[in-house]
């Protein structure tokens, strides 16, 4: 996370096992968090693949972010993680880049649902609104690992 931007670490427990992690997992990599997040979704691949394009839109707002890394590990701690990355693109109301993955500990079987981000404003205008960027933000964010809930994944 470089420094200088607002900095954003959220994660939720999804449930348990690989069921869950696959279904989580699934629904990150096919932009189905984002719909389920109230988001509409234009993307050049029906799947996140580096390089990909695409527009969420929120009303009249687009937002427009190319995919950078796709997530797809399991790191020595023995868990196995599966997710993308993307940063933003011109006309997208801030700069900077979100992560989202799932991970699921093999051990213990939990999933979690974990989101990181770091952003500035991408113009005067939304630079004006300061503190609300971050709420709506949040808000979003939120908004994300609840979409990644189900009744099968539920706590």
């Amino acid at each position: 996370m470089p420094p200088g931007y607002h900095h954003l670490e959220q994660s939720r427990h999804l449930g348990s096992g690989e069921r869950v992690f696959d279904d989580a997992a699934r629904r990150i990599l096919r932009w189905d968090m984002h719909r389920g997040a109230g988001l509409t979704v234009r993307a050049t691949s029906t799947e996140a693949e580096p390089g990909a394009i695409v527009v969420l839109g929120l009303g009249p707002i687009r937002i427009p972010c190319r995919v950078v890394d796709v997530v797809d590990a399991r790191p020595d701690d023995g868990t196995r993680e599966r997710g993308f990355a993307y940063g933003t693109l011109p006309g997208h109301p801030e700069r900077g880049e979100e992560r989202f993955v799932v991970r699921f500990d093999e051990r213990t079987g939990a999933v979690t649902a974990h989101i990181r981000a770091f952003s500035t404003a991408g113009n005067a205008v939304v630079a004006l609104g300061g503190p609300l960027n971050r709420l709506v933000q949040g808000v979003a964010t939120r908004r994300y690992l609840a979409a990644l809930v189900t009744g099968d994944s539920a706590p």
